[in-house]
């Protein structure tokens, strides 16, 4: 399974314990569970959260307006306060229906010192004092390319 499609079942698991929790009468412990749940995850994760809350669940009530019920107002403005931080354009994507994950590999520069310093020497005094052997190395980084990209 890919690392996508994990993140998208976890987002897909969150949602369905949300609703399983707004579900019916929701007591003290299930509201601060509820509550919990979602200021751990990450303001993207919580974007995501909400897309298949409402995808999936917007017959009983969308997420904004459950979570205001079932959490009261104090409660569910601070966990959608959280939603602000992810901007209009990161949320469209976010919300995408195309999401793939890509590797790219990128050259980087790896330097050190060929002589044994001081453990009070500063790494300033060191580039002027000695010699530096650098060597072109490569790190492989997870990209994700979200919906249409051309013209990007």
């Amino acid at each position: 399974m890919t690392d996508m499609a994990q993140e998208e079942e976890e987002e897909e698991k969150v949602a369905d314990k949300i609703y399983n929790l707004y579900n019916g009468y929701t007591s003290g412990k299930e509201q601060q569970t509820a509550y919990n749940t979602l200021m751990e995850i990450s303001a993207s994760m919580l974007s995501r959260v909400q897309h298949h809350y409402n995808s999936h669940y917007e017959k009983f009530g969308d997420f904004v307006w459950r979570s205001e019920d079932e959490l009261g107002p104090r409660k569910a403005h601070l966990i959608l306060r959280r939603l602000e931080k992810v901007s209009n354009h990161c949320s469209s994507l976010l919300r995408s229906v195309y999401i793939q994950s890509r590797t790219d590999t990128m050259p980087y520069l790896f330097c050190r010192s060929e002589e044994d310093r001081s453990p009070g020497m500063v790494w300033y005094n060191v580039l002027k004092d000695t010699k530096i052997t650098c060597e072109e190395k490569m790190i492989s980084l997870l990209r994700n390319m979200y919906g249409d990209s051309k013209g990007r």
